[in-house]
């Protein structure tokens, strides 16, 4: 008999329309999910009604069970004859812990099969019309986390980020999105580089407020999910409109598959 088998299954940015055909029928198939707080609501309605529902989800300053818990829930969850999902939003190896997850379940000799899913940084910029990497304006994309772990400071290569050509994405970041600003202006970022921040990515209530960098501490973003994208990408499709001489683009007119 093969030993037990744990699914970590990334659910996308939140739209269920985003989710791969694997997730969506492990879904279905499920006897038990353990879930984030950040998957999103019509996803979890595609589950098996009858699996068992755990929400583990954390939020700034409210964690509903400790990562080291829910490594060892997993655990205790794995048998040969159930299948156990582990959800996540996004994807489960892009600031979603998910390797940490894996590594026990392995040293605990149990299967782990990874099924990735649309991480933020491409399902909200696609959301709103912002190529990540551009012809002539970005080389490279570059994702960190503005997470800091208690009273530790944010130490991130300020000197790399700062690069012109590199689009930035923070995820985790509005604690600390004023300091990472400052760093990256006193690095030799133009304070004048288009940031976009963007809530609630590919849901109904998705919200998109375009600052410049000097300026985004000030968005206020209601405490919701947020993401930012730091670069000049962020204004390339009205930039182009502007050269063939038509309107400035609205980002509402952009969709993400099934989401508008």
């Amino acid at each position: 008999m093969q030993p037990p088998l744990v699914h970590l299954v990334g659910a996308g940015p939140g739209d269920p329309d985003l989710l791969t055909l694997r997730a969506a029928r492990l879904l279905q198939l499920a006897d038990v999910l353990v879930h984030d707080r950040l998957v999103g609501q019509g996803v979890l309605e595609l589950a098996n009604p009858r699996a068992r529902r755990i929400d583990v989800g954390k939020a700034a300053g409210r964690h509903a069970m400790a990562q080291q818990q829910i490594n060892e829930l997993l655990v205790e969850l794995a048998a040969p004859d159930r299948v156990v999902v582990r959800l996540k939003g996004g994807d489960p190896f892009v600031f979603g812990r998910g390797g940490e997850e894996a590594v026990h379940l392995l040293r605990h000799g149990i299967r782990v099969e990874v099924v990735p899913g649309i991480t933020a940084a491409l399902g909200c910029a696609a959301s709103v019309g912002i190529p990540l990497t551009h012809r002539g304006l970005a080389r490279s994309v570059r994702f960190v986390t503005g997470h800091c772990r208690g009273d530790e400071a944010l130490e991130l290569d300020w000197e790399g980020l700062a690069d012109p050509e590199t689009t930035l994405v923070v995820y985790m970041g509005t604690a600390q999105i004023g300091e990472i600003a400052d760093r990256l202006i006193g690095h030799g970022l133009s304070p004048t580089t288009p940031v976009a921040v963007i809530s609630d990515g590919c849901s109904p209530a998705q919200r998109v407020v375009r600052c410049a960098l000097d300026g985004v501490a000030a968005v206020p973003t209601g405490g919701r999910p947020t993401l930012y994208v730091i670069g000049r990408v962020v204004d390339v499709v009205d930039h182009e409109a502007e050269l063939v001489g038509v309107l400035p683009i609205d980002p509402r007119l952009f969709e993400v598959a099934g989401h508008g």
